[in-house]
């Protein structure tokens, strides 16, 4: 028991490593901030597109696109664009890369959930906002979007979870993260308890999160149950 305390409970390594560590969980929360919201806002981009086109052939070329992101492992992604875009001369840091590859990401699976969003909206709400007077793209900012995100807001906050998982990812390319500075700090000291500290600093994050996602879902399953 002794050694498993000094392993992976070390109060004294807890102590020496949480300034490194809170340097690493601000930027992984600066990470969560800039992918989440551009995300959802290319999602929802690509729901009301894939909604409102006309023309068959940019429709599938929007499907291509999603299910391609949907499909490629982030990591794999991620190395393509940080490794790969030199070759072009592009050349671009690694806040950025990253940035870029976890929003191509996510936003192809923010842009599903935002279409069931939207399919959960009633045609005849839609009918009776345009016979009010008002434009399809009133119609749209003022009745679709507001009903459509509140019938998938479990799904979104969801999602925004996972992108905070994901930002442990950039580990691969070197960004000082929470999990990159957990890891050097285990090299350096020889034990892993900088490891589980950064889980129970993921822990105190998300927990409380993951707890509110399960009250919304069972409100919109005792509201489907009504």
């Amino acid at each position: 028991m002794q050694e498993i305390i000094h392993n992976f409970f070390n109060l004294e390594i807890y102590q020496e490593v949480t300034p490194y560590l809170l340097e690493g969980l601000w930027m992984t929360v600066l990470l969560s901030a800039l992918v989440i919201p551009l995300g959802m806002f290319f999602g929802l981009v690509a729901a009301v597109l894939h909604q409102e086109m006309r023309y068959r052939s940019l429709r599938v070329a929007l499907m291509v696109y999603i299910d391609i992101f949907r499909s490629l492992p982030p990591l794999v992604l991620l190395i393509f664009i940080y490794f790969g875009l030199p070759f072009l001369n592009l050349d671009i840091p690694k806040l950025l890369a990253v940035a870029l590859c976890f929003t191509l990401n996510t936003s192809a699976y923010f842009g599903e959930v935002f279409r069931a969003g939207f399919e959960s909206v009633p045609k005849g709400q839609m009918e009776a906002a345009r016979s009010t007077g008002l434009s399809r793209l009133q119609t749209l900012m003022h009745v679709q979007i507001p009903q459509a995100t509140r019938a998938v807001m479990p799904d979104l906050i969801s999602n925004a979870l996972e992108v905070v998982k994901l930002t442990t990812l950039a580990s691969a390319v070197s960004l000082p993260e929470m999990l990159y500075l957990a890891r050097n700090a285990q090299s350096l000291l020889y034990n892993p308890s900088p490891l589980v500290l950064a889980a129970i600093f993921y822990l105190i994050i998300l927990l409380p999160i993951v707890r509110y996602l399960g009250r919304l879902e069972q409100r919109k399953l005792a509201a489907m149950s009504h």
